[in-house]
């Protein structure tokens, strides 16, 4: 496929038996309330999870007993969105829909469309969502970042011109990371925030894990390996309501553009958002990432306001995000306003 903006930043040219794994857990209050969740995958290996997370991202693990669970089948309130109607108030259909697609609203997490929101496919740079929300837990704002060869090692899309050696503010690489989706920025933070890569990745599975996230699972922070990283829209939505409750994250993600401090000659760093609405201008538009490999296809998840509603869209492999996106939430915008 030839090179959109949904790879991002700078580009570097690319140099049988099925087993059942079950996880229980019992979390008891000190009141004696207690409750039990269990999640069971097929043919996914979950070996790298860490028994007893490390990290979490600032959500409750016990469910909302009024509002069914929903994220893979498994991610509770407050940020799983809500699977059980099964009559979609905005029954679009596209003439080539996405693989899989979900159209819900961000404050309840009601689905107003879906297209398999459960099936598991790989993700592609959406998976820097989950890479922001762990930095965000674990690295103060005035932090350093050094720039380390491995970082510059990197492929695909990129910020491109990170200096070897010197150290970068967090927020300049927070936005390295959710703008043009630099996978360089991706590594060095990484790094940073959990000591190697490796460690990291294994915090953001323990983040999932505690979010309730059923059918995701991350191999790198910045999504360009397709094997073992994947997700699905269920699951997506409920990190993309994460990502916008965390005021850090939600400044960044609404950018068109923004000039940084950044050592090099001039002393700025000029980045721009790959999210397609916010490049065509879109009303309303607050978010938030766009992911492309050639196995996952071009993916979006993006949110939008009006007035007091707030919706979210989420697509993966789709022929054309952007104009599906805001037939999408145009509509869900209508609908919402009808209700």
């Amino acid at each position: 496929m030839p090179y959109t903006l949904f790879q991002g930043g700078r580009r570097r040219r690319r140099g049988p038996r099925r087993s059942i794994w079950a996880l229980a857990m019992l979390v008891a209050a000190a009141a004696g309330l207690g409750v039990f969740t269990s999640q069971a995958g097929q043919g996914i290996d979950r070996s790298a999870v860490p028994r007893a997370p490390v990290a979490a991202v600032g959500v409750p693990l016990i469910a909302d007993a009024g509002r069914p669970p929903a994220g893979g089948g498994t991610a509770p309130a407050p940020l799983g969105v809500r699977l059980e109607e099964s009559r979609d108030r905005v029954p679009l259909r596209f003439k080539r829909p996405p693989r899989s697609g979900l159209l819900f609203d961000l404050d309840t997490g009601r689905v107003l469309w879906r297209k398999d929101p459960t099936r598991t496919l790989p993700i592609a740079s959406l998976t820097k969502m989950m890479t922001a929300l762990v930095v965000d837990d674990r690295v103060p704002r005035g932090d350093k970042v050094r720039i380390t060869r491995e970082a510059l090692a990197y492929r695909g899309s990129a910020v491109g011109i990170l200096p070897l050696g010197r150290r970068v503010n967090v927020n300049t690489m927070l936005h390295g990371l959710l703008l043009p989706s630099g996978n360089d920025a991706a590594i060095a933070l990484a790094q940073h925030a959990g000591g190697s890569v490796p460690r990291f990745v294994g915090l953001m599975n323990a983040s999932a894990t505690r979010m309730g996230l059923g059918c995701t699972r991350f191999s790198s922070p910045d999504g360009y390996r397709n094997r073992g990283n994947h997700s699905c829209a269920a699951d997506l939505a409920a990190i993309a309501r994460a990502v916008l409750r965390r005021p850090r994250l939600a400044r960044i993600v609404r950018r068109r553009q923004v000039a940084l401090p950044f050592p090099i000659k001039g002393g700025r760093l000029y980045l721009y958002n790959n999210n397609p609405l916010l490049r065509q201008g879109y009303r309303g538009t607050t978010g938030l990432k766009t992911g492309y490999t050639d196995a996952a296809g071009r993916c979006l998840v993006a949110t939008a306001r009006r007035g007091q509603i707030r919706l979210g869209v989420v697509l993966l492999d789709s022929r054309d995000p952007g104009r599906q996106a805001t037939q999408l939430l145009d509509r869900g915008f209508r609908a919402a306003r009808r209700s």
